[in-house]
């Protein structure tokens, strides 16, 4: 046998395959991982079909098919403002972690410092590591997950490279305000620190308030790698597709490892995305749509022992059950798995500082009656 010193040593299987398993074994309601439990429109399901019966089963572009290109620059444009353009600006990614990972790769290297809001999604802190970087944590503060930008501003050193944020974000459900982006604008102006924001949810936002997003602030924008997720927007996380921007100094280091580590994309789902995206109403009614169903999971645990706070995005909606018990996390979340059948995700894994705020992360991402049940449980407990 031969030796081997792991890269990652202190990474071991992720939590959502644990839970999953955990999950199936004991026949339990699974809302733990992040996906719908219904299907992709018709409409746009039709046109995959159509896209692979009309050919297109070779190697897409490198940098994505220039149709879906263009569909994604007037998108943002049409949203946000700022112009990308197709040619130099945008590239299409085999997912959104795809396109975390590659820029992390793209820019990080050994002792580089890397600022991580906690909690925070579990695919940054590896590739960081991976890499050589640094991780710095800076957590959100209190029941609501607020920022402290006092201590956001003095994690910045000297060696700082890159900044990652997640809004709306996951496990939250927590928004960053437009208070909160000038804030940070202001603190790395002048600074030589790339900007990693993760926007996958950016269509799944509540109660009429807008997405922030970095490409809206023009020195941000200017930093900034945007990644975003079809996947999430369409109901199909399977299907692994989506798309980053970033101003064409960035792109070109970003597509440098993008072209040796993925190379291109599925061709007939970028042929059939690029149509879908001409009706624009198949994205903006989405906050719409999964605020219905957080309304009616948060009505149907009104009289629970649960505290709740209303998801602002996401479709995910955090419980605190301090009333309920004064077990870690990770116990209550196993426990309520084997003796409940309910499966949910413990916060404190989306940390790496010791973290132990009482509150699981449920995903409302499924149809009414699989709501409906697991609401039984949880008013049951």
């Amino acid at each position: 046998m031969i030796e081997i010193t792991s890269k990652l040593p202190h990474v071991g299987t992720t939590i959502f395959t644990t839970i999953g398993q955990l999950a199936r074994t004991h026949n339990a309601i699974n809302l733990s991982q992040g996906f719908p439990n219904f299907d992709p429109d018709p409409q746009l399901l039709e046109l995959i079909s159509e896209a692979f019966k009309n050919g297109h089963n070779q190697y897409a572009p490198m940098q994505g098919v220039l149709s879906l290109r263009e569909a994604i620059s007037e998108k943002i444009e049409r949203l946000y403002g700022p112009y990308y353009h197709p040619e130099s600006e945008i590239t299409v990614t085999a997912g959104a972690t795809q396109a975390i990972f590659t820029t992390i790769a793209a820019f990080i290297r050994p002792k580089d410092e890397v600022i991580v809001i906690e909690p925070a999604f579990d695919c940054y802190e590896p590739a960081i590591s991976l890499f050589g970087g640094k991780i710095v944590p800076v957590a959100l503060e209190g029941n609501d997950f607020q920022m402290n930008w006092t201590a956001f501003k003095s994690a910045i050193s000297p060696k700082t490279k890159m900044v990652i944020i997640n809004t709306p974000h996951n496990p939250t459900g927590t928004i960053w305000s437009e208070s909160d982006m000038l804030q940070l604008q202001e603190i790395l102006r002048d600074t030589n620190i790339i900007l990693l924001s993760d926007e996958v949810y950016e269509h799944i936002v509540f109660d009429g308030k807008p997405h922030e997003s970095a490409a809206k602030y023009p020195d941000l924008a200017e930093r900034s790698v945007i990644c975003s997720s079809f996947g999430k927007t369409f109901h199909a996380t399977g299907w692994k597709v989506g798309y980053c921007v970033a101003p064409k100094p960035l792109m070109m280091e970003f597509q440098k490892v993008h072209q040796f580590n993925v190379f291109s994309v599925n061709h007939a789902m970028q042929i059939a995305l690029a149509q879908y995206l001409k009706e624009p109403q198949h994205y903006v009614n989405l906050g719409s749509f999964y605020q219905e169903k957080r309304d009616t999971f948060l009505h149907a645990i009104k009289d629970s022992r649960f505290k709740m706070v209303p998801s602002e995005g996401t479709y995910f909606q955090l419980l605190e059950y301090s009333a309920i018990t004064d077990e870690k996390d990770t116990v209550f979340a196993e426990r309520l798995i084997k003796e409940h059948q309910l499966a949910s995700i413990p916060v404190s894994v989306f940390c790496t500082t010791d973290y132990d705020k009482k509150f699981l992360r449920f995903c409302f991402a499924k149809t009414n009656d699989v709501l409906e049940k697991a609401a039984e449980i949880l008013n049951s407990i």
